[in-house]
């Protein structure tokens, strides 16, 4: 999806869609002029999850949260409604909480006990992500017991268990949720095992491997059955060769770039970087890391 142009980019779909008007404007132009009220009556495009998820990559995740709330309206809460709000209520609280400077820098957790103290919205977001976690969990776990081989299901419990381990351990700084983490890693150890090249599944079993081995000490890490950052890299390359849709193949590049951002590693995070700026324009973090590269290599 990243690094080459895609027609089913937002973007490239608005193209298409005024170049295939401009190609016949005669029709078009005539229905207009010869019924004005027809204008009102043409069909407004309703919101999808896929808008909310170009929300979400795009870095807007006070859009993209809100957008899955309203489709409920709509839709039902299923689960990926669920994952993809959490995921970003969790980006919401991370931005509140970490450091501005550096969004690789860990703070305490004397600091950021402080920083959620006075943070005004983060309480509400919390309590709006927990709802939404429980809500998918539940139903996940009823879909499985119907149904043991239900590996959609089995994939978003393991993603739902991880944002609710990441919010824990990382903006929050609470030693908590080892029983989410264990679930997680066993669910997503079994969707890898069912299908090899499911890329989602890939890419956030990657990033316990990386997490655990990056962020947690030595006898930690024996605890958690251990983590391997080179693997972690060397899953997510993979993931990203693995043909997939639009949305799954910029999880992965997303993924490959943040780490290669935290290897320091910023020749090949540059390059990656390029390509998601190529398909999410507005993503001012990715925009802010190109404009500091280039920046600093003017000098």
């Amino acid at each position: 999806m990243i690094g080459q142009l895609n027609v089913s980019s937002p973007w490239m779909l608005r193209v298409l869609v005024i170049v295939a008007g401009l190609s016949a404007p005669t029709a078009l132009h005539a229905g207009n002029e010869q019924s004005p009220a027809g204008r009102a009556s043409l069909p407004v495009e309703q919101p999808t999850l896929r808008d909310a998820q170009s929300h979400f990559y795009n870095a807007r995740y006070e859009a993209a949260a809100a957008l899955t709330l309203a489709l409920r309206a709509s839709q039902t809460q299923d689960l990926p409604n669920d994952e993809l709000r959490t995921s970003a209520l969790l980006f919401q609280v991370k931005g509140l909480l970490e450091a501005p400077a550096d969004k690789h820098t860990t703070r305490k957790d004397a600091d950021k006990k402080e920083a959620l103290r006075t943070c005004v919205p983060c309480p509400a977001l919390i309590a709006a992500f927990l709802t939404d976690i429980e809500h998918g969990q539940t139903l996940a776990r009823a879909r499985l017991k119907a149904d043991p081989a239900d590996d959609e299901a089995l994939f978003f419990l393991g993603k739902l268990d991880l944002n609710y381990v990441w919010l824990q351990l990382g903006p929050l700084g609470r030693k908590t949720g080892w029983d989410e983490y264990w679930e997680a890693r066993k669910s997503l150890d079994v969707v890898i095992k069912r299908h090899p090249q499911h890329v989602r599944a890939l890419v956030a079993r990657a990033w316990i491997d990386y997490i655990v081995d990056t962020r947690m000490p030595w006898g930690t890490r024996w605890v958690l059955g251990g983590g391997d950052r080179k693997r972690a890299l060397a899953t997510v390359r993979t993931a990203v060769d693995i043909p997939s849709d639009f949305f799954t193949h910029a999880e992965a590049e997303f993924a490959l770039w943040d780490m290669q951002v935290r290897e320091r590693d910023l020749t090949q995070a540059t390059e990656v970087a390029r390509r998601l700026a190529h398909d999410f324009p507005d993503n001012r973090e990715v925009a802010t890391f190109l404009d500091t590269r280039e920046a600093r290599a003017r000098r």
